[in-house]
Formats: structure tokens, C-alpha cells, sequence
């Protein structure tokens, strides 16, 4: 279960470091650190640490899409990977 009172810290100019990202978005940490890797999470900044921006964030949440199986989102992660390639 998740806990409800994890509080989300945002810096005055709207960055989050990424263990809070990690908790906005819904993911692990590990997680954000492969995508940033692989180049497939959402835009972020290396200041000597990494942050994220919120609007980011929610732009990258937004730009995956919704689907309806995970057949379709197997399928759409392949066709960005290709274009990408």
C-alpha cells in the first residue's frame, strides 16, 4: 500500500530531485536512473545532482498515452524505439 502522507518536495522554482519525481510519477528511483540512461524518461537537468522539472514531468506522463492493453503499450514502446533508431 502506498503511504498517503508521502509528502512530495518541489524547490521554490518548481525542480524536484529524484527521489521525488520518483514518488510523483510512480516510479522507483533505479528506474528513472535506466530511463535517463536509456534515454526514454522524462527531460531533465545535471546540476552536479540531477532534477526534474514538474511541468516535465506531467509533459511526459501525458506524452506516453493511455492504452488499453499491454499489448498496445508493448507495441507502442517498439514503434518509439524504431524511431528513435
Amino acid at each position: 500500500m502506498l503511504n498517503a502522507r508521502a509528502e512530495i518536495q518541489i524547490f521554490p522554482d518548481g525542480r524536484l530531485d529524484t527521489r521525488n519525481a520518483a514518488k510523483y510519477i510512480g516510479l522507483s528511483e533505479k528506474t528513472m536512473a535506466m530511463q535517463r540512461s536509456a534515454g526514454t524518461g522524462p527531460n531533465f537537468i545535471k546540476r552536479g545532482r540531477v532534477f526534474y522539472y514538474k511541468e516535465d514531468l506531467d509533459a511526459w506522463l501525458l506524452g506516453s498515452g493511455r492504452v488499453k492493453s499491454t499489448a498496445q503499450a508493448r507495441f507502442n514502446q517498439r514503434q518509439s524505439k524504431s524511431i528513435l533508431s
